[in-house]
């Protein structure tokens, strides 16, 4: 959104301020516990590759900072590894069957029900909802509106150079220009002469100053897009990651008993003039080591140049003394994969794909609370800052996205939605999510954990948390269209199940006309040990009984 119209929303949010009902107002003004505001990041296309998750080679120093005044999942997994689908899914508080999203083109509202999302019962709590960047996905998915004016406030800000993302602004040896997937830029030459990270940061900082004027109670939701492809940011956050430090992923080649209907054929990087020219076979590649490390390298260096974003975000938290009052949640619409079973991007039910990181800074819960005009969250310069920091607190349960709502819910003193029926279309307010505060206390946990050794495996197994996942495919073997098949040549969905210890998912035929799954019609299966097999290489399914799994992950799906 263009500078000039910045003054006409600040006009129009002072408006609704001034419309709320009294009850709202004293709502918002409320003491801590309930009375707290709620920064939500939501970042696109991030695993954990990141300090406080025990990377060695990142630099993300900010991020780090958030962490250690944090309670941090180790095992956060989304539930559709496409940004639309992921998205609509923990803002809704549903699962893709649910909200019938599996591509970019339907919305939940007219397609599926009428449901009420997170910031929209925020809003009507009190709250003064807004929305920075990438929220929900833009275009059909979300009205073209964002949802606006169901979940926002006030219409929602895109940068005005996000419309640059795909153009031609990745300069080339030759000294032309190219639409490349690897793209350090310098940023004084980029369409008017910024990135929209960067704008979407200097918008959110506005808004915090005016919230604080206004001394509204608000719920500021902040999408990133880096490390989206492209990978494009400025050119100096190369000089933190040196190509001959750089490794390949531990497993860069397709797995032998992978089932071809699990692979994705990283389609959209192809399309890349980068990757074009170096005329790559399809399906499986691969692609050449040196670009594989170059990729790689961009990855890290955009996750480090999004580190700078947030810093300055939370800095400014600080700079208006809401540091205390705010709860801040940091997480990703899904992971990334970095060449690992031979393939790049998304689309799939591995972990590289759908494991994200999340985290949660409740002041006086996750840490204690500050005194007034005491810096919480100092800005660190990823270029001079070397020890990152601990986490406050980790949890080593496995959690899924779809939970955000109810867990957001909690923290914020708000009665929690109701665990919808098993069948949903008609009801406006409930989740297929379950709060994850009880797991807060991660000393609590260790001790729990120690006096778990359960005597009935198959009790202990079936109380296990589980995060579900799945993924669509037209076909059984790699296509065109394997990584995004719109909703009408979907043929298989692959349903994935992650416990602590395992990740199995099964295949089956799916009708995209009702919607159905047939689980009677197994196209193929993969299991995965955690303890043996960290990395997801070594498919045992057709070695191994796996009655058990099958069983859990069809009553998963009922309930």
């Amino acid at each position: 959104m263009a500078a000039a119209a910045r003054p006409y929303l600040g006009l129009l949010l002072s408006l609704f301020l001034l419309q709320l009902p009294p009850g709202a107002v004293a709502a918002a003004r409320a003491g801590p516990g309930d009375g707290m505001n709620i920064l939500f990041i939501v970042v696109d296309d991030l695993r954990p590759v990141l300090g406080c998750y025990g990377d060695k080679l990142v630099k993300s120093p900010n991020i780090d900072q958030l962490a250690s005044r944090s309670i941090v999942f180790s095992n956060a997994y989304a539930q559709q590894a496409l940004c639309a689908p992921s998205r609509v899914s923990f803002l809704t508080g549903r699962r893709p069957d649910t909200t019938r999203l599996y591509d970019f083109y339907s919305y939940w509202r007219v397609h599926a029900g009428n449901y009420s999302t997170m910031p929209q019962y925020f809003k009507e709590n009190g709250y003064v909802t807004l929305s920075v960047g990438k929220v929900f996905h833009p275009g059909v998915s979300s009205n073209h509106s964002d949802d606006y004016p169901y979940s926002w406030s006030i219409p929602p800000f895109h940068p005005s150079t996000e419309k640059y993302e795909n153009h031609k602004t990745c300069r080339g040896k030759d000294g032309k220009l190219y639409a490349n997937l690897v793209c350090p830029v310098d940023v004084s030459e980029m369409p008017k002469g910024t990135l929209p990270d960067i704008q979407s940061t200097e918008e959110a900082i506005r808004l915090l100053n005016v919230m604080k004027a206004n001394k509204q109670k608000f719920f500021l939701a902040v999408g990133y897009h880096k490390p989206h492809i492209p990978l494009r940011y400025p050119q100096e956050f190369l000089k933190l990651y040196p190509l001959e430090n750089i490794p390949l992923a531990p497993d860069p080649w397709v797995p032998e008993k992978l089932p071809s209907v699990a692979y994705n054929p990283w389609t959209d990087i192809r399309q890349r003039d980068d990757v074009e020219a170096l005329n790559v076979s399809f399906p499986y590649g691969p692609l050449p080591e040196e670009f594989q490390r170059q990729i790689r390298q961009s990855y890290y260096a955009a996750v480090s140049y999004l580190d700078v974003q947030v810093g300055l975000l939370l800095n400014a938290l600080d700079n208006v003394g809401l540091s205390n009052n705010t709860m801040v949640v940091f997480t990703a619409d899904h992971g990334w994969s970095l060449g690992e079973h031979g393939e790049w991007a998304k689309y799939s039910n591995f972990d590289v794909a759908t494991r994200v990181p999340l985290m949660f800074y409740v002041p006086g819960m996750t840490t204690s609370s500050v005194s007034q005009g005491m810096r919480v969250f100092p800005y660190l310069d990823p270029f001079s800052h070397v020890v990152g920091s601990g986490p406050q607190g980790q949890s080593k349960k496995v959690v899924e996205l779809v939970s955000l709502f109810p867990t957001l819910a909690e923290l914020a003193g708000l009665q929690v939605p109701p665990t919808c029926p098993e069948t949903s279309f008609h009801v406006a307010l409930c989740t297929e999510g379950t709060s994850i505060v009880r797991y807060f206390n991660a000393s609590e946990e260790k001790v729990q954990e120690g006096k778990e050794g359960c005597g009935d495996t198959a009790r202990c197994f079936n109380e296990e948390p589980v995060a579900l996942s799945q993924y669509p495919r037209p076909a059984d073997t790699p296509q065109w269209n394997s990584d995004k098949p719109k909703l009408k040549d979907i043929r298989i969905m692959g349903y994935s199940m992650r416990t602590i210890d395992y990740r199995y998912t099964v295949w089956v035929q799916f009708n995209p006309d009702n919607f159905s799954a047939d689980f009677e019609d197994v196209h193929a299966g993969e299991l995965y040990v955690m303890e043996t097999d960290p990395n997801q290489d070594y498919n045992i399914y057709n070695a191994t009984s796996h009655g058990w799994f099958f069983k859990r992950i069809l009553g998963f799906l009922k309930h």
